[in-house]
């Protein structure tokens, strides 16, 4: 037993040593790419550029790259996906179902119920929030600074990011589950068995302010960030929680088959990245899956529910 303990972390060792050097070489690469083509110096052109024609107005500033491109990336996103699930078409998206026969086409009632709430939690409890955000983010002087970051640094920032959305989401979402907190608050944003995109944001105020938007400010608050970072970040954090809530298994996205199971099952996959309900064992019955084997990054235009099909009903 000794032994093949000693041989796990050896190989364990090797695995991640050389996980974590192709990693560093890949990041290096890029970041000397990104700074030293043309694009670095793009960006940071841009960047003074539109400070100066906004004329150093932080507030503004920050109203733009912390909601403004933020709600676009969502609701742009999320419009292509609105004209499938409300038409059926195009096909090139709707056979990508999960759970087939779902939303096939979408409850209109229903759709515009969730649209009223998402943007009533966008304008009245996202946006006012932002209000004291400015005001840390004023404090470490850092975040309109004329300097953009480099790319490296946002990756590591990016990473924390992750890595903080991840365990606050995760627990607070768990807790959410508990029966007496579901039954008043995380009851209403699982009306959607069967979710799609622009429910990702369709919650209780409390729920949307302490699991879906605490959880996405707090890492650029940790750090410090510039303004194109917490943009940027918000962003992707918006349009990655549409892509895990849209009920489509899109070639070359995200698989959005681990949480879409949440919708389905309500006790399994709480987190984001899925590394605590693996440390914590809220996974087990999604493992048990066709569709943890779908799980996947889809390479190839033939739908993973036509490739790995769920096994035939026992009355079939």
């Amino acid at each position: 037993q000794g032994q093949k303990l000693s041989d796990a972390l050896r190989i364990s060792a090797y695995v991640f040593s050389m996980g974590l050097l192709m990693f560093t070489a890949l990041v290096n690469s890029v970041s000397w790419l990104m700074q030293n083509i043309t694009v670095g110096d793009f960006w940071q052109t841009a960047w003074l550029e539109f400070y100066d024609h906004m004329e150093g107005d932080e507030w503004t500033i920050f109203l733009i790259g912390a909601a403004l491109v933020p709600a676009l990336a969502f609701w742009g996103f999320n419009g292509i996906l609105l004209v499938a699930d409300i038409t059926g078409k195009p096909t090139f998206i709707t056979r990508y179902r999960i759970q087939l026969g779902k939303n096939d086409p979408v409850d209109t009632k229903k759709l515009w119920k969730a649209i009223y709430t998402v943007l009533g939690n966008q304008f009245f409890i996202s946006f006012p929030m932002l209000v004291p955000m400015f005001y840390i983010m004023k404090w470490w002087d850092n975040t309109f600074s004329k300097e953009l970051p480099t790319f490296q640094w946002f990756l590591v920032e990016l990473s924390i990011f992750t890595v903080v959305e991840e365990i606050l989401f995760y627990y607070t979402h768990r807790l959410a589950h508990h029966p007496v907190l579901y039954k008043h608050i995380h009851k209403k944003h699982h009306e959607w068995t069967a979710p799609i995109g622009v429910v990702s944001i369709y919650a209780h105020p409390i729920e949307h302010i302490v699991s879906n938007t605490l959880p996405v400010m707090t890492g650029p608050m940790i750090m410090g960030s510039h303004i194109v970072s917490i943009s940027a970040w918000f962003s992707i954090a918006l349009v990655t929680t549409s892509i895990s809530h849209c009920g489509y298994h899109l070639p070359l996205l995200p698989s959005p088959e681990f949480h879409d199971f949440h919708h389905l099952k309500f006790n399994q996959c709480y987190g984001v990245l899925g590394v605590l309900d693996f440390l914590h064992g809220t996974d087990k019955m999604f493992r048990q899956t066709k569709a943890f084997e779908r799980h996947k990054v889809l390479l190839s235009l033939t739908p993973l529910s036509e490739s790995i099909p769920e096994p035939p009903k026992k009355d079939e």
